[in-house]
């Protein structure tokens, strides 16, 4: 059974491993990584783990039973009780509720973990399934997104409150 993990020193090969098995899948419908990204990914891992030690940002892995990663995450800029949602799932679980699972998932730990009340995510106009994900898990979309928040297409930007579930 897949688990929802933080992100630690430990799972470094395994999304490296993730990042480059479904690179092409991703470069589909976001921008890609760019071989920097692959070249230097051990600074900018560990560059990660920094942030999540300062609590600026929550990082999470989907774990399968042998460990390899079945999807990333994220929640940025915790601040004010807000964060920012992002998240990517492998190619061989896409289109069957993982990542809308997942997500939902995230926002019960973003509420009890983190101490969020809201969280947003911006996805480009063209991501059909990331809309539909961000739907089914109970966000509504709030405007348009700048295209910088995008990876440089048109969007628009989702939001859910939290609740604190006792």
């Amino acid at each position: 059974m897949p688990e929802l993990k933080q992100l630690h020193a430990g799972h470094a090969p395994a999304v490296l491993a993730f990042e480059l098995a479904n690179r092409a899948y991703f470069a589909a419908s976001v921008s890609d990584r760019g071989d920097d990204f692959f070249g230097q990914f051990t600074d900018r891992y560990n560059a990660l783990l920094a942030e999540q030690e300062a609590g600026i940002c929550a990082f999470y892995v989907l774990a399968a039973d042998d460990g390899s990663v079945l999807g990333r995450f994220n929640l940025y800029d915790l601040e004010n009780g807000t964060a920012r949602l992002g998240y990517r799932v492998a190619e061989r679980v896409a289109g069957r509720g993982v990542a809308t699972a997942t997500v939902r998932e995230l926002c019960r730990l973003a509420a009890s973990r983190h101490g969020l009340c809201t969280l947003r995510a911006a996805t480009a106009n063209a991501n059909a399934a990331s809309q539909k994900v961000l739907t089914k898990a109970g966000f509504v979309p709030v405007g348009p997104a700048d295209p910088a928040d995008v990876g440089g297409e048109p969007g628009s930007w989702y939001q859910r409150d939290l609740v604190l579930q006792g």
